[in-house]
């Protein structure tokens, strides 16, 4: 049976213990967290928060220190082999043999988990990240892009019901990126769980439908992302006047008012506690004749910004 979460971490820790002259650090500290099955889920936190330890024990590659991992209904510690195979890492270094061939690295990638020749979809998915054509070319003379999308296809080769993204999108270019953003939603419509992590919010609130904030090892907020973008109270009003104002004042009341290059007035204020109507007419106070109005809400970066500060 299919699980409804593709990921369960309960009470998750890690402590990497002193050496030298560095001391004992948590880097996490008792994680619970929930992605469902079928979700592009961002896993968002600022350096050192512990993405990458969590991903990293998700992978195999660090071990936990205490705590329970379930990974596609597999307890990581009682059936390994099971929850190894059920997901696909993709790192954020370029960590590739450079004297293999993309054609070679994925038969021994698939070679290495057990997928026998026959079950072998090596040309399928190199085609699917464009790289067919390069098939026998080694991996020292590909470009950077394509090093990415090798790692991609090697995540790929055992067919894994969950997907790791480990900063993917890191030192590309616009059209590359937009090609692995368009492999990736293909990937989820076929029923592959995506766990993304990027530094680019606007990546995450465009790809996203789920949301994970993590700061200083634990987890601030887990959220739809249309939720987690509607829990910041703060809104702008943008109104550009007809005929250039000036001598505004910068802050009236509960109400800050900003003047913009382009002439306009930004007016912020608390939904919670001012209605758009009172900006409307305060503007009308001020003298402004209104031409147009226009309004802005929080983006993730926004939100991002206030739970982490908040928890440092």
């Amino acid at each position: 049976m299919t699980p409804s979460n593709a990921i369960e971490l309960r009470g998750l820790r890690k402590v990497y213990a002193a050496r030298g002259s560095e001391p004992e650090k948590v880097a996490l500290k008792g994680l619970d967290l929930d992605i469902p099955t079928g979700s592009i889920f961002g896993l968002l936190g600022p350096n050192g928060a512990g993405k990458s330890t969590t991903i990293n024990i998700l992978a195999g590659l660090v071990n936990k220190t205490s705590g329970s991992v379930r990974i596609w209904g597999f307890d990581q510690d009682v059936n390994p082999r099971q929850s190894r195979a059920a997901i696909g890492v993709v790192p954020q270094e370029l960590n590739l043999d450079p004297f293999f061939a993309p054609r070679a690295a994925l038969e021994v990638q698939a070679g290495l988990y057990g997928v026998p020749k026959a079950e072998r979809r090596t040309d399928a998915i190199l085609e699917a990240v464009g790289l067919l054509d390069k098939a026998e070319a080694y991996a020292r003379t590909l470009s950077g892009g394509m090093r990415r999308r090798l790692l991609i296809a090697k995540a790929l080769v055992h067919a894994p019901q969950i997907l790791v993204l480990d900063e993917p999108t890191a030192g590309v270019d616009i059209e590359l990126r937009q090609m692995l953003w368009a492999y990736v939603r293909e990937l989820n419509a076929a029923g592959t769980t995506i766990i993304l992590t990027t530094h680019y919010l606007e990546e995450a609130e465009e790809m996203c439908d789920r949301i994970g904030i993590i700061n200083h090892g634990e987890l601030v907020v887990t959220e739809e992302t249309g939720t987690l973008l509607q829990q910041l109270d703060a809104k702008t009003l943008v109104i550009t006047p007809e005929s250039p104002v000036d001598n505004l004042p910068s802050e009236q009341g509960k109400i800050r008012i900003d003047m913009r290059p382009d002439g306009a007035c930004a007016f912020s204020y608390r939904r919670s506690e001012t209605g758009a109507e009172e900006v409307l007419d305060l503007a009308r106070s001020l003298g402004i004749s209104i031409r147009d109005v226009a309004s802005e809400d929080p983006d993730l970066e926004d939100v991002f910004m206030a739970l982490t500060t908040s928890k440092t």
